[in-house]
Order: structure tokens, then C-alpha cells, then sequence
């Protein structure tokens, strides 16, 4: 941030860099120094509690800082809302030993390396050590395992159950993620080869050792219970949305949004296949249909890049200003992955770029293009890559923890189903299976409220299930919903049942941003204006990642003092 600092932003600085030093891996992640690249967090409960004080510390001198401006209210009320919810959420127990399918240390210690440099030889040296010393971030990793099968919250069987497969994968030199790392180390030089070939071995031999762990150490005492209950779930929804919402009547309205998904998906299928088709019907001949699927990893990273960086140049000055370090994004395939389908940001001064990412599943060679146009703009552009890159460039506007350390989820994911429909809303989709794309993820995001908040509240399943929602029920109801292969499908239930609050953030963060863009258009009109949809797209994303409470506080206030002709930050 080049431009004068506050107090405030001074304290949030401190506190995200203090935060990276005690986490190599998101320094890693956003690129910052603070961190030897080659080591990893402590996961033990001592180090767990290590960002707890650091939290409590921060939300003490909080307290004594006065406001010196709107940015520095902004800021106050963000990080107050973060750190006080972290305390929380560790006097519950909640940050020692945590273990699921997707964001555990498990997946980061296995999905850091794709992230590191490899460039230089010190770049090399970085991975080599990191490589040698799995075997001590899991050591500590076994520890907070240990102490929350004593202290508590329980363990869910399953999500141990999957992990030991992940582990299983990276540990075997035939399906690893790691095993590709020796060979592109040889093609640097024969030294980092040998060095990497080794340290490769080990950290694979450290994987086998985890899984084993949890196999005797772990499994025997987990609960078969996939349900955390009202409380927790409380909490966690706080964590991923920044805002308190009636879980019931979010419920009902997933319900309803649902069935209005499904009206219209029923009226393209008439529209594709004619009368009497049904959607189950026609979603199985658009997967047949040749003209729509596209085959081999590479032809997926191909067809990857050209959509993004189609949607790139249609929306640059159209729809926002897109800056030139931002006119690059990357594209990735990760064979025998998860499933998963993700984005990371460019470090900072774009030494890296942005990037999507596609972890495909063993075996995944067919990808239908009717299904994942709309998932390159929810990944690329309008999505995540203007969200967080733009956060990042404005380093003379953010302070650091706000460009890069602030990511919240019903923010983030929130805005990139806007970004979906945005590129519905605007035309992107004139094909009609291009459109049943759309609805298809709109549809798995509503059926994901449904399945998230009715198995961990304990809703009564209705005509899914016997009584309560639970696995079973859950599966069958997706089955039905969910035009999703099977593979992916069953990762995604995993990830619901392991990760409360996650997954619906997505889809009540759209609900939250609607909102917040049609207040501002009705402010706009009130005050006799054209609404400027570009000018509101790039101001809300000039405030950096922000809980949603605090970001719709931001431009109530932001259009009460604005003059009558408001612009965009200039960022191009």
C-alpha cells in the first residue's frame, strides 16, 4: 500500500504478516516473504494456539485504535468481525485437529507444492526441503488429532474414511501429485533431479505413514454421525458468509429456489428435445451429444483458456476495467485429483499469475462443454479472477491483510455465481444447452442448501429419506438433482457433510449480492440517477474481500456521501 498508512491499517498489516509467518503455506499461497518456502506450520495444538493469541492480541490493540477514515472503518469493522469469530471458534475446539475432505492439512501439506516456484535453483532447494519435511507438519498434524479425540468435537468416520484414500493416492508413486515433481526437477538440472527424487520418496513414505495412522489410530474412535447440529452449524455459517442469517427460513427458500430451477430446466428441455422430454432425459443426450463434449486432459486445458480469455476481452470496458497484469489468467489440469474444481490468485506484483485450476479424477477423460462453459466464468472471468486479482493490484488503495488475507467465502463464492448469472444475464448463453449449463449449476448450488443445512440441522428429509436427512437420503436426492458425474458427485456430498456452511455460502452470497445491487440501483433512481452497473461492479470489488454484513454497510454508506456522479476506481 503505497499510499499513507493508518494505524488501523498498520495493526491489520501486522497482524496478516504475523499470520503468514506462522503459516509458510499461505505465504506460499499470496507470495509473500514472511515464510522460509521450504518449511510448514505447526499444526500441533500448540501451534493452533499460537494463531488464537496472535487473534486476541490484534483484537486488543483493535480497541485502542480511533477511525480516521471511511477505508479505516471499513477495516475496523472486518477485522473485528474475523478475529473475534477465530477466538470463538477456538474456545469451541473447532481449529485444533480439524480433518475433512477438502480443506484440512491433509489437502494443504498435498496441494501447497503445486503453488511453489520452480524457476531457480533456490526455487528447487525450497520444494526439496519441503519434500524431506512431511513427515514433521504431520507429526504435529497427529498431535491435534490426538488432542480433539480427547477434548472433542467428535471426528466423522467418513471424512477419516476418505482422507486415508487421499493419502493413500499421494503415497503411492503411481497416482501421486508428487511424483511428476523429480522429473520436471531433472529437466532444471541433474542435481535438483536427484535432490527432489529423494525428498519425493520421503514425503510420499510420509503420506502412507499418515494414512496409517488414521487407520489405527483414529478410526476406531470417530462417530458415525455426519450432522454437527444447530449450534456448530451457527458458527460455521458466520465463518463462511461474514453475516447471521435465519438458517430455517434459508432452508424453505432453497426449497423454493430449487423447484423455480427446476420449471425452467423442464421448459429447455421442451425446447432442445420437444413435449414429454424430461430434464433427466435431456441432460443425458446433451453428455451424448458430440458437438458438446470434448476429450483428453489436453483438449480440456485448451478449451479452458480459450473460453477464459474469450470472456476476458468481452468484458474489459464494457462491464469493468480490467487492469493489464490482469489480462492473463492461467489454466491447469491436475490428473488423478479430487474432483475439484478451483481457483488461485496471482501473488503479489503478478509474478504468478491467477490460475484455474481442474483436479480430474482417475480416469476422467470425456468433459462436456455444455456443463462447464458457465464454470470458466464462475473460476475466471467475471469470477474469481476479478474478485481476488483485482484485490490484489490495488496495493496503493488496500492494505495488505485486505488484498490478500481477508478472503471470505460467501464474498467470494458468493460473487462468482453472480459472476454465472451476470454472463447469463448479459447474453453469454444463447445456445439453449449452453443455458440448461447455467440452470445445472444453479441447481447444484440450490440443492446444496438444501442437503448442507437439512442433514446438519437435522430436517426432516420428506419424501428422500426415513426421518432425518443424512447420507443416504442426501445421495439420492443429489442423484436426482445433480447432472454431475458420479465420481465428482460423490466428493462433492463428502465435502458437504465435512465442511458445514461451506457449501451454501455460495449460492446465499448470490442471494446477498443481488441484494445489495438492487439497493443500489433503487438508491441510484431515488436520487434520479441511471444506475451504472460497471461503476457498482468495480467499487464493490475495490473494498477487497469483506463478511457480507460489512461489505453492504460499506456502499449503504459509500452512496449516502458519494456526489451525484460517481465513478470506478481507476485501475486500468
Amino acid at each position: 500500500m503505497t499510499a499513507s498508512l493508518s494505524d488501523i491499517d498498520r495493526l491489520a498489516n501486522s497482524y496478516f504478516h504475523q499470520r503468514l509467518a506462522l503459516n509458510p503455506e499461505e505465504a506460499t499461497s499470496v507470495g509473500a516473504p514472511d515464510a522460509d518456502p521450504g518449511t510448514w506450520s505447526d499444526y500441533s495444538p500448540e501451534g493452533c494456539a499460537a494463531y488464537t493469541a496472535l487473534a486476541q492480541e490484534t483484537l486488543t490493540k483493535l480497541g485502542t485504535l480511533k477511525e480516521q477514515s471511511p477505508a479505516d472503518s471499513v477495516t475496523a469493522a472486518a477485522l473485528k468481525e474475523r478475529l473475534e469469530l477465530d477466538v470463538e471458534l477456538a474456545h469451541a475446539g473447532e481449529t485444533v485437529g480439524v480433518i475433512n475432505v477438502i480443506e484440512s492439512p491433509l489437502q494443504t501439506i498435498r496441494d501447497t507444492f503445486d503453488m511453489m516456484p520452480r524457476a531457480t535453483a533456490q526455487d528447487w532447494d525450497a520444494i526439496a526441503r519441503r519434500l524431506a519435511s512431511v513427515h514433521h507438519a504431520f507429526a504435529g498434524y497427529q498431535q491435534s488429532l490426538r488432542a480433539r479425540l480427547q477434548g472433542g468435537p467428535v471426528i466423522p468416520a467418513r471424512q477419516v474414511e476418505q482422507c486415508i484414500q487421499q493419502a493413500e493416492r499421494v503415497a503411492d508413486p503411481g497416482t501421486s501429485p508428487l511424483s511428476a515433481l523429480a522429473e520436471q526437477a531433472a529437466s532444471f538440472s541433474l542435481d535438483s533431479g536427484v535432490v527432489v527424487g529423494t525428498a519425493t520418496v520421503e514425503a510420499q513414505h510420509a503420506f502412507g505413514e499418515f494414512a496409517q495412522f488414521l487407520r489405527t489410530e483414529i478410526a476406531a474412535h470417530t462417530t458415525s454421525t455426519d450432522a454437527v447440529g444447530r449450534e456448530r452449524y451457527a458458527r460455521f455459517s458466520r465463518l463462511f458468509l461474514g453475516s447471521t442469517i435465519d438458517l430455517d427460513e434459508t432452508y424453505q427458500w432453497g426449497l423454493d429456489e430449487l423447484a423455480k430451477i427446476d420449471a425452467a430446466q423442464r421448459r429447455i428441455a421442451q425446447q432442445l428435445y420437444g413435449d414429454g422430454v424430461s430434464v433427466r432425459e435431456a441432460l443425458d443426450r446433451l453428455n451424448a451429444d458430440p458437438q458438446y463434449t470434448i476429450h483428453g486432459l489436453d483438449s480440456l486445458r485448451t478449451w479452458m483458456a480459450q473460453t477464459a480469455s474469450q470472456a476476458l476481452e468481452a468484458m474489459n470496458g464494457a462491464y469493468f476495467d480490467i487492469p493489464a497484469p490482469m489480462q492473463r489468467i492461467d489454466t491447469n489440469v491436475v490428473a488423478n485429483g479430487t474432483g475439484g474444481i478451483y481457483y488461485t490468485a496471482p501473488t503479489q506484483g503478478f509474478t504468478r499469475p491467477g490460475a484455474m485450476w481442474w483436479s480430474v479424477p482417475a480416469g476422467s477423460e470425456d468433459f462436456h462443454v455444455w456443463q462447464e462453459r458457465t464454470t470458466v466464468f464462475h473460476e475466471g472471468v467475471p469470477g474469481h479472477h476479478l474478485q481476488l486479482g483485482l484485490a490484489v493490484y490495488l496495493d496503493d488503495e488496500l492494505n495488505d491483510w485486505r488484498r490478500m488475507g481477508s478472503w471470505m467465502s460467501g464474498h467470494g463464492e458468493g460473487w462468482a455465481l453472480y459472476a454465472e448469472q451476470l454472463m447469463a444475464e448479459l447474453g453469454f448463453h444463447t445456445d439453449p444447452a449452453s443455458m440448461m449449463g447455467v440452470l445445472d449449476s444453479m441447481r447444484l448450488r440450490a440443492a446444496r442448501v438444501v442437503v448442507d443445512l437439512g442433514v446438519h440441522l437435522g430436517k426432516d428429509a420428506g419424501t428422500w429419506g426415513d426421518g432425518a436427512w443424512d447420507h443416504d437420503s442426501a445421495w439420492t436426492f443429489l442423484r436426482h438433482n445433480v447432472a454431475m458425474d458420479p465420481a465428482f458427485l460423490s466428493f462433492e456430498l463428502d465435502r458437504y457433510l465435512g465442511w458445514p456452511g461451506q457449501a451454501p455460502s455460495y449460492k446465499i452470497g448470490q442471494r446477498m449480492w443481488n441484494d445489495m445491487r438492487n439497493d443500489a440501483r433503487h438508491r441510484a433512481e431515488a436520487r434520479g440517477q441511471d444506475f451504472d452497473l460497471k461503476a457498482w461492479h468495480m467499487k464493490a470489488l475495490s473494498l477487497g474481500s469483506l463478511g457480507l454484513d460489512v461489505l453492504r454497510q460499506a456502499l449503504e454508506e459509500d452512496d449516502e456521501t458519494a456526489d451525484h456522479n460517481p465513478t470506478a476506481p481507476k485501475v486500468a
